[in-house]
């Protein structure tokens, strides 16, 4: 072959090298990264002060209102509440409807199976309220009574691990709130109500004279958080919250507020 040809085939060929150095592999679309919440839908009871209820003016206030929404500032999201069917509220929180529960909801074992809690806040007793003039001074007293319950709360659990008082009685009858149960009681359709001390003793504290509370009780229990079982990012963000408002004091300046004493659990 003659020299001319080998130097233009050897040109030919550096040509070639040289453009495909030069050429730009198509960039490979990055996975984009999970997207943060940017909101928090966060469901309730709307009609269970002082944890969550509707004041004169029908705007959401209490004291775990004012805790989710301190939390919220420091998880840098927004939050938003929705009034529930308290009976429903684990399908609203797995149905992806609501994606916290906060508003005194007790930790329990059955519910564990469902719902991820964060650890305990506060700590309550279902304690046994009744009218003033009522007969009733211990759960022996109960036998052959209609006892009020809220549905969907742990007052229904709490008396049914006391068989012996559970057995007794003539009929638990339950109520979509503490407030249509209370009157029940003040009418005389109910013999008394099992409900979240917290809650009882606020009531009763805004009638005098009209109610009281047995010495006896259905027991302690705690007070949690709820989110969905796979929600454990979440769970541990709120779980940070809640110790660093417990640390800094906000969580005891809350509780002051409307309770008139620091009674956060530590």
């Amino acid at each position: 072959m003659k020299k001319h040809a080998l130097w233009l085939i050897s040109g030919l060929m550096a040509a070639m090298v040289v453009a495909g150095c030069g050429k730009k592999e198509a960039p490979v679309a990055a996975t984009p990264a999970p997207v943060a919440a940017q909101a928090i839908v966060i469901g309730l009871d709307d009609n269970f002060p002082p944890m969550g209820f509707r004041d004169d003016k029908n705007e959401l206030v209490g004291f775990d209102i004012d805790l989710a929404k301190e939390a919220g500032k420091r998880l840098g999201v927004e939050v938003s509440f929705k009034p529930i069917d308290w009976s429903a509220k684990e399908s609203e929180l797995n149905g992806k409807r609501i994606d916290v529960l906060w508003n005194g909801l007790t930790i329990t074992e059955e519910r564990k199976a469902n719902i991820l809690f964060t650890k305990p806040y506060l700590e309550n007793r279902q304690i046994i309220v009744v009218t003033e003039k009522s007969p009733v001074k211990t759960k022996v007293q109960l036998t052959g009574k209609v006892v009020g319950v809220q549905d969907g709360s742990s007052a229904v659990e709490a008396i049914q691990k006391d068989e012996a008082t559970a057995k007794s009685i003539k009929e638990i009858k339950k109520f979509g709130d503490n407030v249509t149960a209370l009157m029940d009681l003040s009418v005389g359709r109910l013999d008394a109500l099992v409900v979240d001390e917290i809650v009882g003793r606020y009531y009763t504290g805004k009638k005098p004279g009209e109610y009281r509370v047995l010495d006896e009780h259905f027991g302690t229990e705690d007070y949690g958080v709820g989110t969905r079982k796979d929600d454990t990012e979440l769970a541990a963000k709120l779980d940070k919250a809640l110790d660093d408002m417990k640390m800094d004091g906000t969580a005891a300046k809350i509780s002051t507020r409307w309770f008139g004493k620091d009674i956060v659990k530590k």
